[in-house]
């Protein structure tokens, strides 16, 4: 019963919605069964991809319609000229591949609308990070499974709601944590949780930069921008392109640099990298008990997010934590024998990805190569194998199984890149308590877990 309802709650707080604000209506066309080889179409799931910029277009969208039991229906963009571009690119795909000219995409400039249509079964959320979790949670009641670009949310009480509802409508969603899908990442977590360096003592995280810019001025709005519903729930402040993003191509945008829409790479790769020590930790579901340090941010420019910065966190098994840009990008594991660095090595999802070139970086090294040599055994601990992060929640979606990145994991390495954002911000040492999600004895701290909203595209806790 509690499903209809949300659904009906859905229908109505979405039904004023502008139909003007689909670029196509009708019923897509299907493609060919020569596409999808001996895979029926009702056996095939449908995808919507919300959020058309570089990251859905260099990968998301590529990774998931290689896959023949898998369709992109529809795209979405709040830039009309970006969700055109993205439908001219997913119909040249299936066209290329079919041999046929294709021309069934719907494009959509409101992802509310695109929800209603019942023939999608999933959707990928690559929208900026203050989007993340008003478009999840609409999009669970809606009955459609997730996948969603990290981080999980701007907030931690934005996260802690998501993740209840994903539980509570039964969908599947994967977080966009790929290095779970890395063999090199799994590889060091079982290294580590299976003993092969000792005790565990300490972990260092090492994280890329972002440079301050300067000051930009106010710019028309382009006419295939909803600006207004860009903003989301944050603050309204004039526009510049600096701002969003570019107009004229798919480079690295300039919302990752306002802490306005997120908060710097602290959550940028904080993500991918505190979750990569939570896995090796075994502290997946879970968080840290304190959490110290300070940052440098800029005083002045259009860009605010923090600069250079050193944190610390102690967990409650006793491992202390190390988060830095003044360390080399990736996770290092230190136990009472020996140690295990992994990273990425020269893998990059886009090409603005801080990643070492460097023929010397090995992606998994440790302070004896026996350590990287050895076997784990029959009886040992043995964490869940992916080598593709879209195909496995593709198999979850049709499986109902638990993918390799679920919610719950997501939100706790994401709240903890969050506790560590406010330890830079608070410049002192909390306390926090992982199980009741709030800090001790800190109401300034506590009202930092969630952030004001404007009405028109909050969050609704209900």
């Amino acid at each position: 019963m509690k499903k209809n309802i949300s659904r009906r709650t859905f229908i109505q707080t979405t039904s004023k919605a502008s139909a003007a604000t689909i670029l196509l209506s009708g019923v897509p066309s299907i493609v060919p069964a020569s596409v999808f080889g001996k895979n029926a179409p009702s056996n095939r799931i449908n995808i919507a991809a919300i959020g058309n910029g570089r990251i859905s277009r260099i990968y998301d969208m590529p990774e998931v319609w290689q896959s023949e039991d898998v369709q992109i229906l529809a795209v979405c963009d709040l830039d009309s000229n970006r969700a055109k571009d993205a439908k001219t690119l997913v119909e040249k795909y299936y066209t290329e591949k079919s041999g046929k000219p294709f021309n069934g995409v719907n494009v959509y400039t409101d992802y509310r609308e695109l929800l209603l249509n019942k023939d999608i079964d999933a959707v990928i959320i690559s929208t900026p990070d203050h989007w993340h979790t008003k478009i999840g949670v609409d999009a669970v009641r809606a009955g459609k499974d997730i996948f969603m670009q990290k981080p999980v949310s701007l907030t931690i009480k934005e996260g802690r709601y998501l993740s209840d509802e994903v539980r509570k409508t039964d969908r599947i969603f994967q977080i966009g944590s790929q290095q779970r899908s890395s063999p090199q990442f799994r590889y060091a977590a079982e290294l580590v949780r299976n003993g092969r360096i000792g005790e565990l003592k300490k972990v260092y995280v090492g994280l890329p930069g972002d440079p301050s810019g300067n000051e930009e001025p106010e710019m028309p709005i382009p006419t295939n921008l909803d600006y207004d519903m860009w903003l989301g729930a944050t603050p309204e402040v004039y526009y510049t392109e600096k701002r969003v993003h570019p107009q004229t191509n798919y480079g690295r945008p300039g919302w990752l640099r306002c802490e306005q829409f997120g908060a710097g790479m602290i959550t940028g790769w904080g993500s991918h990298h505190i979750d990569s020590a939570h896995w090796g930790m075994n502290t997946e579901y879970t968080g840290p008990i304190e959490v110290w340090g300070q940052a440098e941010f800029p005083k002045s420019g259009l860009w605010d997010v923090h600069g250079i910065f050193t944190t610390y966190a102690k967990y409650a098994n006793g491992v202390d934590m190390v988060v830095t840009n003044e360390l080399p990008n990736g996770v290092k594991f230190e136990g009472t024998e020996g140690w295990i660095f992994v990273t990425r090595g020269d893998y990059r999802v886009t090409a603005s990805d801080p990643v070492a070139d460097s023929d010397g970086v090995k992606p998994l090294d440790a302070s004896d190569p026996k350590i990287i040599t050895s076997q784990i055994g029959a009886n040992e601990i043995h964490l869940p194998v992916s080598d593709n992060h879209h195909r496995n929640w593709i198999d979850s979606i049709k499986s109902r199984k638990e993918p390799i990145a679920p919610i719950e994991a997501a939100h706790r390495s994401c709240s903890a890149c969050l506790i560590h954002h406010m330890a830079m911000k608070l410049n002192r040492k909390l306390y926090w308590n992982p199980e009741t999600e709030q800090f001790k004895n800190d109401d300034e701290a506590n009202s930092m877990l969630s952030r004001p909203q404007r009405e028109k595209y909050a969050v609704k806790y209900e």
